[in-house]
Parts: C-alpha cells; structure tokens; sequence
C-alpha cells in the first residue's frame, strides 16, 4: 500500500539504525532508499511479502541534558505517531528497561496505532530469558531480535505487512483514475501561498476530500476541463514550534504525499536556490518515478537582469543532474504569477507519464538513431540491438532485445534514453531503459 509508514522510535543506542541499516543493505525486496535528508535521520521503502512500506528511522537526538532529552524525546515520538501508520518501539535488552524506555512507553500507550515492542540485541537463550522483563511495560505485540544477525526479524515484518489490507489497498485505489499533484518542498518556501492562491482564485472546486492521513487534504479541482486531486502538504506550516521538528516532519510529509501523487510540485525559495535536502526529496521523487515539475517561487523578489532566469535555470540543472528533462517554472504565489501554468505543465507531465508509443513507430525511429550510432564493440563482439518495445508499466519503461545484453554500458544507455527524449516527449517523467537477450 502506497503510503503504509512504519516508524523506529527509541531512545539513542538501542540498535534502530543497525536494524534500519539491515533492512535496507541486506534484504533483497527494498526498492529504494535515501539517507541524509536530514543530518542525523534517514528514510526508505521496503518491500515484505509483496508489500511496500515507508520506513523511518528517527535516531541520533544526542541530549544536552536528562530533562531536555526527555522533552525532546517525546516530541519526537509524538511526529512519529502522528505521520505513522505503525509504530516499532525499540528497547535493549542488553541493558534492561531505563526512566526513558518507561517515558517513551507511556507516549506510545495513548496511541490507537500499532505499536510493536521490538526487545533488540537477543542474541542468545540466556539474553532471551532476561528480555522477559520487557513484558510489564504493557505491549501486546512483543518481538525478540538480533539487529546485528538478523534473527527474528522476518517475524517481526510479516506481522507489519499483515497490517497492510484489501480495505487499504482499496482505499489508495479508489482515486487512482484522478491525476494527483503533490506540492512538496521544505517550510516556508510558499507551499501554503500556492495553495492559498489556486483555491482562493479558483472557483470550480468541487469538493473537498480527506485523505489517507488526518491532515492531508485532498482538494478535487476542475481546471481547464481538466480534473484533478491536489494533495496539501501545505499544513506543515502549522508545526512551527521547533525548525528541528518542522524540517523532520517536512520530510515524513514529502514522502507520503509523494507515494500518493502522479507528479511531485517540488516548490524552491527563489532566494536561496536548491538546498541538499531537496535534492534528496527530488532524488526520491525520480527513483519513486514520479513525474516532477520544479516551481521557483518568490520570483518576483529576485533582483533581475537579462538573462537571470536562463542563468538561474541552467545552474538549476548543474545540481539535478543526470535527470535534466525537467520543466522549471518561475512564479509568484503572492503575486499570483504563473501559477495556472504550472498546473498546465503538471498536467502535461502527467500525460507524458502515461504515454504510449505505438511499437512500429518506436523501432522505426530508434533502429535509426542505433544505426546512426553503434553500441560500442565489446570483448570483439558487436551488439546488435534488433527490436525495441515499451514495457507495460507505470513508468515509461523500453525493452532493447540484442544479442549481449550484459554487454551495454551506461554511456550508450544515456543515448538511448536521449534519443526516446528527443522523439517522444517525455519531459518531466524518469525514463527507464532494459536489455534482454534475443
């Protein structure tokens, strides 16, 4: 189920990121990973039992002091439950049950979400008697594992993707023939302004629906005889206590709307140009293939001269390359400039994503750009690419049947992909390219 988040909280030391780091380095199903998004916490997708899931894992607050650490702890616990759909509570039991392990226990009983109680570290029968005592802390779904060998973890994930139902999966379906436009970007880049401006200007709204998550709108439009679902990230901006748990939840929300969203509005501060963070949260976006559109806002503060947007722009694809092929636009959310374009573009992307070329047309034009260039000779052997064909996915994704598939190098692959650009507009949308044996 798109959407399905399963947070790691506990305190510091426990093993959550080496249980975090298993998952994603070692089980052959994860599908996707990016770390650093912030400093101290990364994020991916897993896959168990057929079933995919965001997974987050919330370690690294180093305390200044016990009573801070504390504040700080539940704060972040409180994130966490909110964004998730299920909670793994992580203990030691090397250590037994501390003041901050009780603390975290009594959050995370208040909840109505699942939590798992994950007793980390039981590497044999005798750590496994002394773990026990995790018991009085009150969880029903109690799991004894070794993040450093593995054990017990597999338990542990198929009773998480057993949470994963029809009524969900149906749920996530039930709007899958609407467009659906995430606006994504970190705080106070004027995700809200945007928002403000498309339903404050536009009249044809015609209802408005709740989302998978409590605070996630979903806003049906009916825009240029087109219709489609806008999903507000915008609602972050009410998190304003803490920047810490603002970017953090910033985040946790990209990627949620992201897993939801056809095309991905990653919104950028005119100001201060593309930051590491939302190059991740864009790295993502591509590796998820969503279709992305970039929209500069607060352009009409910047400073101008005459070829200030080309500049911008050309810089703008230095940072995000290799995947160029992305329409940027510079609005004004405050000033109402543009902002209908980029609904326009959005939905252009969107049916780039979906486009179909018909198989003749597509080896008539590709067996000529491969005559035109040869696959280089590999070990004396020539590739012959004989036939081409689009793959029946969600992501525009071509088949190259030839006679050493192993043998096609990445440089040849990027031409490939070039050439199915320039003939086929695929602007905005990741292109994926295989070679099978014929």
């Amino acid at each position: 189920m798109a959407g399905f988040t399963v947070a790691i909280v506990g305190r510091p030391n426990v093993g959550k990121s080496t249980f975090f780091n298993r998952l994603l380095e070692q089980r052959k199903a994860i599908v996707d990973d990016v770390s650093g998004v912030t400093r101290d916490r990364q994020y991916g997708m897993a896959e168990w039992n057929g079933k995919t899931f965001n997974v987050i894992d919330t370690g690294g607050f180093v305390p200044r002091s016990e009573d801070v650490f504390e504040k700080e702890i539940a704060k972040q616990v409180m994130i966490a439950v909110e964004e998730a759909s299920a909670l793994l509570f992580m203990v030691d039991a090397a250590t037994g049950i501390t003041d901050l392990d009780e603390a975290m226990a009594d959050v995370l009983r208040r909840t109505a979400k699942p939590v798992f109680l994950v007793v980390n570290k039981v590497d044999n029968h005798e750590r496994l008697l002394e773990a026990t005592e995790f018991y009085r802390l009150g969880f029903d779904n109690i799991f004894f594992i070794s993040s450093v060998s593995g054990s017990g973890t597999g338990e542990l994930l198929d009773a998480l993707s057993a949470l994963i139902t029809e009524e969900d999966i149906a749920e996530t379906e039930h709007m899958a023939a609407l467009p659906k436009f995430a606006i994504i970007g970190q705080p106070n880049v004027g995700k809200s302004s945007l928002l403000n401006a498309l339903v404050g200007q536009e009249r044809t709204i015609v209802s408005d629906i709740a989302g998978t998550t409590r605070d996630t709108i979903h806003t049906h439009y009916n825009l240029f005889q087109k219709e489609f679902i806008l999903i507000d990230t915008a609602g972050i901006r009410r998190k304003t206590k803490v920047h810490e748990d603002l970017e953090f939840y910033s985040v946790i929300r990209a990627i949620k709307a992201m897993d939801e969203a056809d095309v991905c509005l990653l919104v950028l501060d005119a100001e201060k140009g593309i930051t590491a963070q939302d190059l991740s949260i864009f790295s993502l976006a591509a590796r998820k293939g969503k279709g992305i559109v970039i929209l500069v806002n607060k352009w009409d503060v910047v400073e101008k001269q005459t070829n200030t947007a080309r500049d911008y722009e050309a810089a703008l694809k230095e940072r995000l390359a290799p995947f160029t092929d992305v329409p940027i636009l510079f609005i004004s959310a405050l000033e109402k400039l543009r902002i209908h374009k980029a609904i326009e573009v959005a939905l252009k992307v969107y049916e780039n994503k979906k486009r179909k070329v018909p198989t003749s047309q597509l080896n008539e034009v590709m067996l000529k750009a491969i005559e035109a260039y040869h696959p280089p000779v590999v070990r004396g052997n020539p590739i012959r690419i004989k036939y081409v064909t689009q793959l029946p996915t969600q992501v525009p994704s071509f088949a190259f049947f030839c006679n050493y598939p192993e043998d096609v190098k990445q440089p040849y692959k990027n031409y490939l992909e070039n050439q199915l650009r320039q003939h086929f507009d695929f602007s905005g949308v990741p292109v994926r390219i295989f070679f099978r044996k014929k």
